[in-house]
C-alpha cells in the first residue's frame, strides 16, 4: 500500500534453530576459556620412563652381611647373587662360594644366636627334609627356629619349602650323599660319592649336588639315616671333600657320633643320634642325654636322621623346658669349631 512504512525480514526457521546452535557453542567456548584461566594449564601427564615397571622375579639379593650376628629367630638371607657361581655341568643352576668381599654362605646363611647368652649351648639337626612337602612343612612350622634342618639334593619341589624354613628362621644344610656303611645294600642314591669312583667323577657328582639348592650355610653326611661311613673313613676321599666345601665358603656336620672333628673344614661331629631308636619315649631319652651331655661338656649337638611326627613332636616338647635346665638352644654354625687348616678361609667380612 502506498505510503506504507516497509516491514522487517523475518528469519526463516531453518536459519533461526543455526544461530541459536552457534550462540550455544560460543558461549561454552567462552565458559571453557574463563574456566581454564582461572585453574591454569593443566599438570603434565607422565613420562612412559616413570611408569613402574612390571614386577619380575626377585633376583638373589646383593645385601651386605650385618656387622652383629643375626637375632635368634630371625629370618635368615635370601641367597645372595655375590656368593653364587654357575655350575659348570649343569647350565643354569649354581654353586655357593665365597664372595670377593670376603663373605661366606657359613657365616651369612648362619642361624641367629645371642653372643651375650653364656648358658651351655644344644643344637639339634633334623635331616630328611624335603623329600616329604607335608612332614617338612610341620617341621618348619612346629620346631623352634634354631632347629638347623638338612635338606636332601633329591627333594623334588625344595624351592617353596626352602623359602618357609628362612622366613621362619631355620639354618640350612644340605645332605651329600656318601658311600654308607653296607653299600650298595644300602644306597644313597644315583650321585653318591664312592670310594671306588675316580676323583673326577666323585667332583662331578659333588658338584651336581652342591647345585641342587641355594641358600644353605653347610653341609653334612647325614642322609635320610645314612651316614657316609665307608666314604669318610677313606682318608684321601674324605680330605678331598673337606677342601672342596672349605674352598666355597661352607662347614660339614660329620654325622659318626664322637669322631674327632674334620680337620679341614669348619666343623663339628654329632654327638648322637635322637632317633636311632624312633619310639616316643627312646626319643625322649636321647634328648635328655644330649642335654645332659651339654650341660657336663658345655655343648652338645644331636641329629635326627628323618622328620617322623613322633620326632617332630617330642623335639617341640623338650625345647621348651631347656631354659628351665639353664640351657640355650642354638643352630648348628653356633656349634662349628674352625680348624688351624681351615683359618686362612676364614676371615671377617669386610663392612
Amino acid at each position: 500500500m502506498a505510503g506504507a512504512a516497509p516491514q522487517p525480514a523475518r528469519l526463516s526457521w531453518p536459519a533461526l534453530t543455526l544461530a541459536i546452535f552457534w550462540a550455544v557453542v560460543l558461549g561454552a567456548v567462552g565458559i571453557t576459556v574463563l574456566v581454564l584461566a582461572v585453574l591454569g594449564p593443566p599438570a603434565p601427564s607422565p613420562q612412559a620412563g616413570n611408569e613402574a615397571a612390571p614386577s619380575r622375579a626377585a633376583a638373589p639379593s646383593r645385601q651386605a652381611q650385618p656387622a652383629s650376628p643375626a637375632a635368634p629367630g630371625a629370618a635368615i638371607a635370601a641367597p645372595d647373587a655375590a656368593l653364587l657361581a654357575p655350575a659348570p655341568d649343569f647350565p643354569g643352576l649354581f654353586l655357593p662360594k665365597i664372595a670377593a668381599d670376603g663373605r661366606m654362605p657359613r657365616k651369612l646363611y648362619a642361624g641367629g644366636v645371642d653372643p651375650a647368652d653364656k648358658h651351655p649351648r644344644i643344637g639339634v639337626i633334623l635331616g630328611g627334609m624335603g623329600l616329604s612337602a607335608s612332614e617338612t612343612r610341620t617341621a618348619i612350622t612346629e620346631l623352634p627356629a634354631q632347629v638347623t634342618l638338612a635338606f636332601s639334593p633329591y627333594a623334588a619341589d625344595p624351592a617353596p619349602l626352602l623359602a618357609e624354613a628362612r622366613a621362619r628362621g631355620h639354618e640350612i644344610l644340605l645332605s651329600l650323599p656318601l658311600e654308607p656303611q653296607n653299600y650298595p645294600l644300602n644306597d644313597a642314591g644315583p650321585q653318591t660319592l664312592l670310594t671306588g669312583a675316580s676323583a673326577d667323577e666323585n667332583a662331578r657328582r659333588l658338584e651336581w649336588v652342591l647345585s641342587r639348592i641355594t641358600g644353605y650355610a653347610g653341609t653334612t653326611g647325614a642322609l635320610a639315616g645314612l651316614h657316609g661311613e665307608r666314604f669318610a673313613a677313606q682318608i684321601v676321599n674324605f680330605s678331598t671333600l673337606q677342601r672342596a666345601l672349605a674352598a666355597r665358603g661352607l662347614f660339614y656336620i660329620d654325622p659318626r657320633p664322637d669322631v674327632p672333628p674334620p680337620a679341614e673344614v669348619p666343623g663339628r661331629s654329632v654327638d648322637l643320634i635322637i632317633d636311632a631308636e624312633p619310639g616316643d619315649a627312646a626319643i625322649s631319652a636321647a634328648l635328655d642325654q644330649l642335654a645332659a651331655r651339654a650341660l657336663a661338656r658345655g655343648s652338645a649337638l644331636g641329629l635326627a636322621d628323618l622328620p617322623r611326627p613322633v620326632t617332630v613332636a617330642r623335639i617341640a616338647t623338650w625345647a621348651g623346658t631347656l631354659a628351665a635346665r639353664g640351657l640355650i638352644l642354638v643352630p648348628a654354625s653356633a656349634l662349628v669349631v674352625v680348624p688351624a687348616a681351615a683359618e686362612g678361609a676364614d676371615h671377617d667380612a669386610p663392612q
